[in-house]
């Protein structure tokens, strides 16, 4: 059994599901500072609600070159306690009704085993800065309160944390937009007296008839989400609350959508002679690399020196490399190898943990001169 799959297999056991991340982040600080890295973990936990902040840990570089990140995220979703591991025919799965955990453990045994394999063997590298956050399964938490200055001078971050087989470089992740309106009427008798009545739930009615949603073209999407409103059938409803969102790879089509929604439900509203408050949320930047980055080439090159294909793709979701993207840090996710993530019937082959590892290591190397 490797090193890499037994730190795997160990970490997997700690529970840590999102807000009670500390004794994973023990672990991994243990494994690191071991490893000849300063650990610290940061304030976040008082914004955060976790019980540990964002782990950090450094190692001065032995040569000239490109600083590298390497990120991952210390929390799991639920079911996520008591998890046993199996391998079967290399594959690694839970035993019961839980999660794996490689989301994203696999991307935490691998960095910790990239970072241990350079310093056993005396490869010279560059800084080297390892972040692994808190509350990422609750929106990105634990990385929108890391302190940027934690990042500095970074030429490349790399997240750990993409689902598939290992080798997946996403080089397109969108700016993410959300919404709560809240649009008023007037109340009155549904049956005796309609005409008195201004109805909130008409006028949103009218504006999310007038939207375009869905996927608008290969880099935009908006969706509605919910809509609650009213208080009977036969009361013209007084208030009608809508959420929604907008996403697109490039930030001024993620603009353009949201203030084309913004002023439909603006309209709506008025022409039915009612009023609508909205409050947008940017949950965070976006990124896109183009074809022949150099960066995206660096990745590729420590993918190809250790027997991997390398293959780019495109994301709508976010992670926490939109943070750190969006703080002006050249920013990649990288797949972690696992599968079916959330769920019970999660799973993650044991020859995509040891590539990732692989990677890891390579990049490293290749971050010198």
């Amino acid at each position: 059994m490797s090193r890499v799959l037994d730190t795997f297999l160990e970490l997997v056991s700690i529970d840590s599901p999102s807000g009670e991340e500390a004794a994973c982040g023990r672990y991994v600080a243990d494994a690191l500072a071991a490893a000849g890295m300063s650990v610290s973990f940061d304030g976040s936990s008082a914004t955060t609600g976790s019980d540990s902040g964002n782990l950090v840990a450094r190692l001065e570089g032995s040569a000239a070159g490109m600083r590298i990140v390497l990120s991952g995220h210390l929390d799991t979703v639920q079911p996520g306690r008591g998890v046993e591991p199996v391998i079967e025919d290399g594959v690694i799965r839970s035993s019961g009704d839980t999660i794996l955990g490689g989301d994203d453990k696999s991307g935490i045994a691998a960095v910790i085993e990239g970072v241990r394999r350079i310093v056993e063997r005396g490869v010279p590298h560059a800084d080297v800065v390892v972040v692994m956050t808190t509350g990422e399964e609750l929106g990105l938490r634990g990385a929108k309160a890391l302190d940027p200055v934690e990042l500095e001078g970074a030429g490349l971050a790399v997240v750990l944390d993409a689902d598939g087989a290992a080798g997946g470089i996403v080089e397109g992740a969108p700016t993410h937009w959300t919404f709560v309106a809240e649009f008023e009427g007037r109340a009155s008798h549904a049956g005796v007296e309609p005409e008195a009545g201004v109805s909130a739930i008409t006028m949103a009615s009218s504006a999310i008839a007038a939207m375009r949603l869905g996927r608008l073209d290969d880099t935009t999407t908006a969706n509605i989400g919910t809509i609650t409103g009213g208080s009977a059938t036969n009361v013209v409803a007084a208030s009608c609350t809508v959420t929604g969102e907008c996403r697109s790879l490039l930030r001024d089509r993620a603009e353009d959508v949201r203030q084309e929604m913004d002023r439909l439900m603006r309209e709506a509203a008025a022409e039915a002679g009612g009023r609508v408050d909205i409050r947008w949320t940017k949950e965070y930047d976006g990124f896109l690399f183009s074809p022949d980055d150099p960066l995206v080439g660096l990745v590729e090159a420590a993918c190809l020196d250790v027997g991997v294909t390398p293959r780019r793709f495109r994301t709508g979701g976010g992670s926490d490399g939109n943070i750190f993207a969006g703080h002006g840090v050249p920013t990649l996710v990288m797949s972690s190898g696992m599968t079916n993530v959330h769920s019970t019937s999660e799973t993650l082959r044991v020859e995509d943990l040891e590539h990732l590892a692989d990677i890891v290591e390579a990049l490293l190397e290749r971050a010198v001169g």
